[in-house]
């Protein structure tokens, strides 16, 4: 069972919140105040991050859908919305296509159907195998967390999202990056049925708006917005107005 942490009222509508690679629960700290006031909100480490085990063997984009499953079924949770961001949106995808009678509404934050070149994952990955540590990586890929700007004037945040990325087990860091390495679901997004938000940050150099304006397109019915002044970490910098985007559109189903 993934690691995974419940707020709010237990009878109000389940909201799960998927972390981004190289993160945990803690990085949807800032929103979890202003979403629990309304929803049963569960947050959850993926499998190989944060505090949840790190099976052997490959990891593939079903195998963390599956895990958001059986969590579901373990809570008693027959239908939920799901936000995620990065890799928590990629899970979020395969949940609307793979398991739509469990999905209510999404909300896809700053995240891809596909993500190439698929090189740079396997280089990615191969890095962190042979430091043993996400150490090696850590400040490339925070700096494309946050605008320069913020970072600079918030190094406290920085410094936070840092120290999650380096406490991600190296292991299964790299199976992490190894199951985005060979994910495509640009073919399957046309099968996601649930009224579906794409969420971009208008600096993200990860997954840049033409990227969510993809996924929004191949959504039938999805509504895109692309929050300004924030890099892929959008629901840390932008915190308020991530936070009203979901409430607003998961608001329209009750």
């Amino acid at each position: 069972m993934i690691n995974h942490v419940v707020d709010g009222p237990a009878d109000a509508p389940p909201l799960l919140l998927g972390p981004s690679l190289g993160t945990a629960i803690a990085m949807w700290d800032p929103n979890v105040g202003a979403l629990a006031e309304r929803f049963r909100v569960v947050r959850f480490d993926h499998r190989g991050e944060g505090a949840s085990p790190t099976p052997a063997g490959t990891y593939e984009i079903a195998d963390f859908g599956r895990d958001v499953i059986e969590l579901m079924d373990s809570l008693g949770i027959e239908r939920a919305s799901y936000a995620g961001v990065s890799l928590g949106g990629m899970v979020g995808m395969w949940l609307g296509v793979n398991a739509p009678e469990r999905v209510d509404r999404l909300i896809l934050i700053c995240t891809a159907a596909y993500l190439g070149p698929p090189s740079r994952w396997a280089e990615r990955a191969a890095a962190v195998r042979a430091a043993g540590s996400t150490e090696t990586i850590a400040d490339g890929v925070v700096d494309g967390w946050l605008t320069p700007e913020f970072a600079a004037t918030h190094p406290d945040v920085r410094a936070w999202l840092r120290g999650m990325l380096v406490g991600s087990p190296a292991g299964g860091y790299a199976e992490c990056c190894a199951a985005i390495e060979r994910m495509d679901q640009r073919g399957d997004l046309a099968r996601i049925a649930a009224p579906t938000l794409v969420i971009a940050g208008a600096r993200d150099p990860a997954t840049p708006p033409e990227v969510a304006r993809e996924i929004a397109a191949g959504i039938p019915g999805a509504r895109l917005e692309i929050v300004d002044d924030a890099a892929h970490a959008a629901n840390v910098q932008q915190p308020d107005v991530v936070n009203e985007l979901i409430i607003s559109h998961l608001e329209e189903a009750h």
